[in-house]
């Protein structure tokens, strides 16, 4: 496989990646807008919403940093098998 291909195969899944998190995040708004709206309009006294809003956020949160964080992008597999590849070429 050449660099080129290479390149394209690492640029391909870190945009499969970016755009998973993107539909994460969509959902994870449209699916709370929904709770919030029930939960206000059927038993307004009790906010039980924070619940799946605050859970699923947390997931949320853990995807956005495998993401976008420090090395998000490159796996630690990733990383191990560029240094080898360095190591080799010496």
């Amino acid at each position: 496989m050449s660099e080129q291909d290479e390149n394209y195969q690492l640029a391909k899944e870190r945009v499969e990646k970016k755009m998973g998190f993107a539909i994460h995040a969509g959902v994870y708004v449209l699916v709370n807008a929904g709770l919030i709206t029930l939960n206000l309009t059927r038993s307004p006294d009790n906010y039980w919403f924070i619940w799946p809003l605050g859970g699923w956020g947390i997931g949320l949160v853990f995807h956005a940093f495998k993401v976008f964080g420090p090395g998000g992008s490159t796996s630690l597999k990733e990383k191990m098998i560029q240094k080898e590849q360095a190591r080799l070429k010496q």
